[in-house]
């Protein structure tokens, strides 16, 4: 490893642009998350609020990494420090609070304790916000935050490449977290899925399923395909990072080809527009709301009035309040 601190990985215009437009997709998508969960108080569920405190992550990643990647440092000026700091924070932030959803979802639907998954939200936060924010500090403090030659970023700053102990550090500043979560999400969501079929075979044997049913095959259909998303996104997305690290370790300069480098970009900055596409646009009541905000046509208004199912993402409690509403409304 010797020449990694006499090199540097060249980021060329194209990269720039397109690891820029992706970070404008997190931002984005992350508002968006934060936004329904603010304007439809009858969707803050447990689970879309721990979703949107990863989306607080995520538009923090975005907003750090484009200011990175917009500047390209060259040396270890303040705002390289500034932006390599929050950034640090809010990637390794996004790794937790990822991890802590699908914790959430195992305890609550495999376990069935949701007075248990609702006391693991205090700890969630205590983890989640207080260990990067403890890592961080500590990195500042002792200066091992600063330029890194783009060797494992894309223009951003993040650990200094040529600190002796750089290696310890990128694992305790990102790395190690997301070596974990590639274990974690995947044995966790198999699980939950594994728990739900195990569930509905066993319902199909006293109760046949109708012709009148299609609508609720669709709603859990479409659970299932997030359940097996959501660990394969978060893999796709970060395993280009992990790749150009490994590359790192033994030397090489293939974590110098522009491919890699752009993969490398888009997938650390594009989770947060991921997690928009699978919990808003793929989420009917809210992709109906949206339809129904932003459009006058007369199928969107039409569907935004019939009762919909939330998703298994989104709790019990919720779902009762809306079933109560709409006999409510019908009995009016």
């Amino acid at each position: 490893m010797a020449n990694a601190t006499q090199t540097q990985t060249e980021v060329y215009l194209f990269e720039q642009v397109i690891v820029l437009f992706s970070c404008a997709l997190s931002f984005l998508g992350s508002s968006l998350i934060i936004l329904t969960y603010i304007i439809w108080s009858d969707l803050r569920t447990t689970p879309r609020k721990l979703l949107v405190y990863l989306s607080v992550s995520d538009w923090l990643s975005a907003v750090s990494y484009a200011f990175g990647v917009w500047s390209v440092f060259r040396t270890n000026s303040a705002e390289c420090v500034a932006q390599g700091a929050i950034s640090t924070f809010a990637n390794t932030s996004s790794f937790f609070w990822t991890v802590a959803i699908a914790v959430y979802l195992y305890v609550f639907i495999v376990r069935a304790n949701q007075r248990v998954a609702d006391s693991l939200v205090l700890v969630f936060h205590l983890v989640s916000w207080g260990i990067p924010l403890a890592i961080t500090i500590a990195a500042v403090s002792l200066n091992k935050i600063g330029y890194d030659a783009s060797e494992v970023s894309v223009g951003w700053c993040w650990v200094r490449i040529n600190v002796q102990d750089r290696v310890l550090w990128m694992l305790l500043t990102g790395k190690i977290w997301e070596f974990l979560a590639y274990l974690t999400l995947p044995f966790l969501y198999i699980l939950i899925k594994r728990h739900i079929h195990i569930a509905h075979a066993a319902l199909s044997e006293y109760r046949p399923i109708l012709a009148n049913r299609p609508p609720a095959h669709s709603f859990s259909s479409m659970a299932d395909v997030k359940l097996t998303l959501i660990p394969i996104i978060f893999i796709v997305l970060r395993i280009w990072s992990t790749v150009r690290f490994i590359l790192l370790l033994a030397d090489s300069n293939v974590r110098q080809n522009p491919a890699l480098v752009t993969l490398h970009g888009i997938g650390n900055t594009l989770q947060g527009a991921a997690n928009c596409v699978m919990f808003v646009l793929f989420t009917q009541p809210i992709r109906t709301r949206l339809c129904a905000a932003l459009s006058s046509c007369s199928q969107c208004r039409a569907e935004a009035q019939r009762p919909h199912r939330l998703l298994p993402e989104q709790d019990a409690t919720a779902q009762r309040e809306e079933d109560t509403t709409e006999r409510g409304r019908a009995d009016r």
